[in-house]
């Protein structure tokens, strides 16, 4: 069976790529750019350097940077608004994955309108937006390379999944040099959700041999790495691992699918604010140790590829040090439990089998090697307390 692999149609990867977003402006046509950011790289100066770049080349450009974290419906609105009435004939989108999740929502409903719950899954958004140029600052969503977005229906305090061709960049600069000064939080929380994609791109049921590809060399590359980044935000080698294997990662999981880890992840999001890599970090152990019985040499080659268990291992060894070095990973990166992250039990208890029903209803979970029900999801999430 074949499989359809989407990917950026340019890419400009290595220390100082931006340098190159003139001429990949040039090289699409476009010269009136909206850069869609966050405060946070404006009071790095970030936006500053490209608008420089840009002015240098002779291009002008504005900004919207009142994206959020975990962007919503409202946060995005700004934008929006800045699109219908201007005349842009492109959108930059400078960050984490929040802005670049922001700018593929902003190009799309700033050209066709509507709201974003009209644009979620299962609809199939193929529709071009305004042409995106991504440039990622943090090694963790691969958002610069995915047909995906995820933005929160306030009203309805879900976070609501948004896929197609239409939400593709059409052009990603990665440049690991914007990540130096990134902090050992984000750096953490970025990573293992970079290191939950490439796994969990390589046990869906949709994986396919491209995808393979992409996750395993994304593995090679976060499995060595991760801490070394956490440790040390200078140590350059490893941040330039971490953020080609991010971008591969997201590689992997836009021609594959995430699975029972991102279905579970986005209700803890929208419901207690829970940074999306945080959430999945949370979650990854626990998912883990359930599924490995529906694919226990894919998880073992999981293990082998980040480094933790060797060719002499047998699958169920391997499997074994799998778990070890994800709890082991937890406890090292400093990840809380739902509890230690300020969560009340009684408010848990509360809307549990409504994030169980949200999960299920994104699809996700449906590409798990081991599809799980709703009251499975819900022991799962009961063990985020532990």
């Amino acid at each position: 069976m074949s499989a359809q692999i989407v990917l950026p149609r340019i890419m400009h990867v290595g220390k100082d790529a931006c340098l190159k977003l003139p001429d990949t402006l040039a090289t699409l046509g476009c010269n009136k750019p909206l850069i869609v950011t966050d405060k946070t790289m404006s009071s790095l100066g970030y936006t500053a350097e490209l608008t420089t770049i840009l002015q240098t080349a002779g291009i002008h450009s504005d900004v919207y940077d009142d994206t959020v974290p975990e962007p919503t419906d409202t946060s995005i609105m700004g934008g929006v608004e800045m699109v219908r009435n201007g005349d842009y004939d492109c959108i930059i989108a400078l960050g984490g994955g929040s802005p670049i999740d922001s700018a593929k929502a902003i190009a799309v409903l700033g050209k066709f309108g509507g709201k974003i719950r009209d644009y979620r899954a299962p609809r199939q958004v193929n529709e071009p937006g305004l042409p995106l140029i991504a440039i990622p600052t943090t090694a963790g969503t691969g958002s610069e390379c995915t047909r995906v977005t995820i933005i929160t229906d306030e009203a309805e305090n879900e976070k609501l999944l948004c896929v197609g061709l239409g939400f593709m960049p059409v052009a990603a600069i990665i440049d690991y040099a914007l990540t130096l000064s990134v902090p050992p939080r984000t750096t953490a929380d970025t990573g293992i959700d970079a290191l939950t994609h490439a796994i969990e791109a390589y046990v869906s049921q949709k994986a396919n041999p491209f995808s393979d590809m992409q996750a395993l060399a994304a593995m090679r590359l976060i499995g060595p790495n991760l801490r070394a980044v956490y440790r040390d935000g200078n140590n350059q080698p490893a941040r330039e691992a971490m953020m080609l294997g991010s971008t591969l990662a997201g590689m992997a999981f836009s021609n594959a699918s995430v699975a029972l880890v991102h279905g579970m992840s986005r209700p803890i999001g929208a419901f207690f604010h829970v940074p999306h890599g945080l959430s999945n970090a949370m979650l990854l152990p626990a998912v883990t140790a359930y599924s490995i019985s529906a694919a226990p040499e894919r998880y073992a080659d999981c293990a082998r590829t980040i480094g933790v268990a060797d060719a002499a291992d047998s699958d169920d060894t391997a499997n074994r040090k799998l778990l070890e070095e994800l709890e082991a990973l937890n406890r090292e990166l400093s990840v809380p439990t739902l509890a230690e992250f300020g969560v009340t039990r009684e408010v848990f208890d509360s809307v549990v089998e409504t994030m169980a029903e949200q999960a299920l209803a994104s699809g996700s979970p449906a590409n798990n090697p081991r599809v799980p029900d709703k009251a499975t999801i819900i022991d799962i999430y009961r063990q985020l307390w532990s």
